[in-house]
């Protein structure tokens, strides 16, 4: 198997169209109006990928593409369309079939959790997350910077917050050595902190981190493992989402190795409702994008934006689209009309037809399809009818997701959250030494005082002047003096159960940003 059949055929359409696996990793587009046919094209891509042995990763905004896990049958869609639709592009191959899917979820609920740790997400990722100013997104890598520093793991939302406030506390000597940190930009995070743990994130950071392992396997049957992360509930913190899945893309592009050009995908991405990733981005970020579809490719593999209109996509970006199914544009405002010239205009001509007109009027199911081609030039823009999914159309019941799951080939193994000793511990445990060795010290200098006093009595009566005494006053150490105010700033954080609670805030986690 060298291609993937998509679809073509019949009268007044195009032969039969395969994206060929050895470029399948040049990237692609999908797109068209809602209600054109999308997402069943993502779902039979995520097929025909997995038949091929190739892992995938989408995210589920509708519940629709649960029915990945479980066979179609003439009861669970228009049996009879598929049916024929199946003989006119002659796909004789048509039948029903199950593929093997893994559900993932950040919540937790419909799949099993997904994590990353603070330090594995990055100053970057977060700074767009909390869409923080550029004087805000400073003081967030100077607290990574510090982090590094202390070479302590920073892993959940406790550690950031904490080490922001230490940041916060210290900064008059941290604004000398890496330029100005104010308490306004410290309290935005941390408000900002805040609403994301208002929206759920708080799981979402931690431990057992997600292997990438675990994303690419492949059955015993030599199918590629569809990963499907719930995402309707995720779709409701917008910028959550959009972040997750680029954290995931760039793990990918970081930890993979160089493969060059491999006759097919290690692993295939889709990244569905794809302009909430560059909606408001800031520069670095879309560069950021850029760059890893770019070089990602040479490690194998694909990446699929799933959007309405190919404008959604940055211009740098979309040039590295070369496998693209366009579904129907509609074009009822003088705005619309200009977009669909403008993306009629990104296809490779078609004597046979007007590639804008074909764009306007095909129907649900149907598409404008171009596919690279021999050294990967661009396919003709040709009229193609999309074949339909051996799968489920729709999405699959409670019962039979919990039954997924639990023969899940991860199952068990990232249900248990882990609370390991991060900076947030290993900082208050040695806040808690040094309060002590400060109590320890104060107690020698309250010692030291009445037998100073008895030393002075003695030199007085026995001759010495009144009023003066011969004997030298009792200095304090340094280290006396140095534990006695590293005490004092202890005693006002310890003197309650809630200033305890602060202390393992305020001296929460450091490790190396990224």
């Amino acid at each position: 198997m060298d291609s993937i059949f998509v679809g073509g055929g019949g009268a007044g359409y195009a032969e039969p169209q395969n994206l060929k696996l050895k470029y399948a990793n040049r990237h692609g587009l999908i797109a068209g109006a809602t209600g054109t046919g999308k997402t069943v094209t993502l779902q039979i891509l995520a097929e025909s990928f997995s038949a091929a042995g190739v892992p995938v990763v989408l995210s589920d905004v509708k519940g629709d593409l649960s029915g990945l896990a479980v066979a179609g049958s003439p009861t669970s869609g228009p049996h009879d369309s598929f049916l024929e639709r199946a003989r006119t592009i002659g796909f004789d191959a048509f039948s029903y079939e199950a593929f093997p899917v893994t559900f993932w979820d950040v919540f937790g609920k419909q799949g099993h959790p997904v994590r990353a740790t603070v330090a594995e997400m990055g100053p970057l990722l977060l700074a767009r997350l909390m869409e923080l100013s550029e004087a805000q997104e400073g003081v967030l890598n100077i607290a990574f910077r510090m982090a590094d520093e202390q070479a302590l793991p920073l892993l959940d939302l406790k550690d950031l917050q904490a080490v922001l406030t230490w940041v916060g506390e210290n900064r008059k000597e941290l604004s000398l050595r890496y330029g100005n940190v104010s308490t306004s930009s410290v309290g935005t995070i941390q408000r900002r902190l805040l609403v994301l743990e208002n929206q759920g994130a708080t799981g979402f950071f931690g431990e057992p981190a997600l292997a990438l392992s675990d994303l690419m396997q492949v059955n015993e049957a030599g199918q590629g493992q569809i990963n499907i992360l719930a995402a309707d509930k995720l779709m409701g913190a917008p910028r959550l989402y959009a972040t997750v899945l680029l954290w995931l893309l760039s793990e990918l592009f970081e930890q993979l190795p160089e493969v060059g050009d491999p006759d097919k995908p290690k692993l295939v991405f889709f990244f569905d409702e794809a302009h909430l990733l560059f909606e408001d981005a800031p520069k670095a970020l879309v560069e950021k994008v850029e760059q890893v579809a770019r070089l990602i490719r040479s490690k194998g593999v694909g990446v699929y934006f799933v959007t309405q209109h190919p404008g959604d996509v940055p211009d740098d970006i979309l040039g590295q689209l070369g496998n693209r199914v366009q579904h129907a544009l509609r074009a009822f405002t003088a705005r619309d009309k200009r977009d669909l010239r403008a993306a009629a205009e990104t296809y490779r001509d078609n004597p046979r037809f007007d590639t804008e007109a074909a764009i306007r009027e095909v129907g649900v199911g149907e598409a404008v399809t171009s596919f690279l081609m021999k050294k990967g030039a661009p396919g003709i823009v040709e009229r193609t009818l999309v074949r339909p999914p051996c799968s489920q159309l729709g999405p699959i019941t409670d019962a039979q997701r919990a039954a997924v799951m639990e023969a899940s080939p991860v199952a068990g193994k990232y249900e248990t959250p882990l609370d390991r000793d991060s900076a947030s511990e290993m900082l208050a445990k040695r806040a808690a030494e040094a309060a002590q060795a400060a109590g320890e010290a104060e107690d020698r200098l309250e010692t030291a005082a009445p037998m100073e006093r008895e030393y002075s009595s003695a030199r007085r009566y026995s001759g010495s002047r009144v009023g003066r005494s011969s004997a030298k006053p009792v200095r304090r150490s340094r280290s006396d003096t140095v534990a006695e105010t590293f005490a004092k700033s202890f005693a006002r954080q310890f003197g309650s159960e809630t200033g305890q609670a602060v202390v393992r805030g305020v001296l929460g986690g450091l490790f190396r940003g990224r």
